[in-house]
């Protein structure tokens, strides 16, 4: 699809994020303080986010850009947060608010559908940790909530408008959601993390809604597949082997069209890997050009949620474009793959010890 902005929209512009320490965080800061926002950074993560601070700062030549230590689960941090960014701000308020915190926790959901405790006869049996949906559900509910108290009262701004023919700078109410290829269709052995990003999913349906109407507030929501980032552990890499991951510059891409257009208001966008969709029957497809090079196309979709049928079919085209890559880069890409998979743990600690 066409992402079609003019990235001078974003200067000025106040940007709170969540889980800006690292990621994707860190990474839509980057962008966002290099066109000339001013960015404030939450993570619980200090020293990183100190660090990812500076390093934002020194590249971009933008000194508006600042950390506040951030617990997403503790609602008393999440205030506080929300009241020193005001006071940072230059204008005195806020424009967009990225709810983009969340972790999957992977022996906690091996917990969850293994148990191991004896709950007939353990005279005390401990619950379950659901730290996952303490981060990525909570949290992100906090977020909002207080991004819906604190976004109408931006000075000088005024209540969103998708009906304008052109966008427009200055001012803005805007929640960007950060949801996942698991708010459309389940990650088997991974429950929680599939659950809270349902959730965030839900979340979103219903404020794409009530949020223009009872605020003014613009609300979106940026589904990334699998991406190819220092996040993805060996075993997802193994699993995965033979299929193309998506580029963490097509999810900001993404983020950026959303915040920089204020015209974009209940848009919903999927990222994922440079493979062609035939828009008019929903196939995918391998292109190739006169010299049978592969051709790699439509890394950003958008995907209608009016109902479940799109979920559905956005499941069926994940499912193909999983078997089309397959069969276009064969048994030699598989081996690339899983090759780069086992030894991705060996190169990760050969960066760290080179830096």
């Amino acid at each position: 699809m066409d992402l079609s902005y003019d990235p001078a929209h974003i200067q000025g512009k106040t940007i709170l994020i969540t889980g800006g320490a690292a990621g994707f965080g860190a990474a839509f800061g980057a962008r966002w303080a290099a066109a000339g926002a001013t960015v404030i950074l939450g993570d619980i993560n200090t020293s990183a986010g100190e660090k990812v601070t500076a390093q934002i700062r020194e590249e971009s030549q933008n000194q508006n850009v600042h950390f506040i230590k951030l617990d997403v689960t503790s609602w008393t941090s999440q205030v506080n947060f929300f009241r020193q960014a005001v006071e940072l701000s230059p204008h005195g308020g806020i424009d967009t608010v990225v709810a983009n915190a969340g972790i999957n926790d992977a022996p906690e959901a091996t917990a969850f559908e293994k148990p191991q405790v004896d709950y007939l006869n353990d005279p005390s049996p401990p619950a379950p940790s659901f730290k996952t949906l303490d981060v990525n559900l909570t949290g992100v509910m906090y977020t909002v909530h207080l991004a819906l108290f604190f976004l109408p009262k931006n000075p000088d701004s005024s209540n969103c408008k998708p009906e304008s023919p052109t966008s427009e700078p200055g001012r803005d109410r805007h929640i960007l959601l950060l949801g996942s290829v698991a708010s459309l269709h389940p990650l088997m052995t991974q429950t929680p993390y599939t659950v809270s990003k349902h959730a965030v999913l839900g979340l979103f349906r219903c404020l794409r809604i009530s949020a223009p109407l009872n605020a003014g507030v613009r609300v979106n929501i940026v589904c990334p597949y699998y991406t190819d980032s220092q996040f993805m552990q060996a075993p997802v890499r193994a699993l995965l082997a033979g299929t193309p991951l998506g580029k963490p510059e097509d999810v900001i891409e993404a983020a950026t069209y959303l915040v920089a257009d204020s015209r974009c208001s209940g848009r919903s966008l999927v990222t994922g890997p440079k493979l062609k969709l035939d828009a008019s029957t929903g196939k995918l497809d391998v292109l190739r050009d006169d010299s049978g090079e592969q051709i790699q196309e439509g890394p950003i979709w958008e995907c209608y949620l009016h109902d479940m049928e799109p979920a559905d079919i956005f499941t069926q085209r994940m499912l193909g474009l999983v078997h089309v890559a397959i069969k276009a880069r064969g048994w030699i890409g598989w081996a690339y793959d899983m090759a780069g998979a086992l030894t991705w743990p060996i190169r990760q600690r050969w960066n760290r010890s080179s830096r």
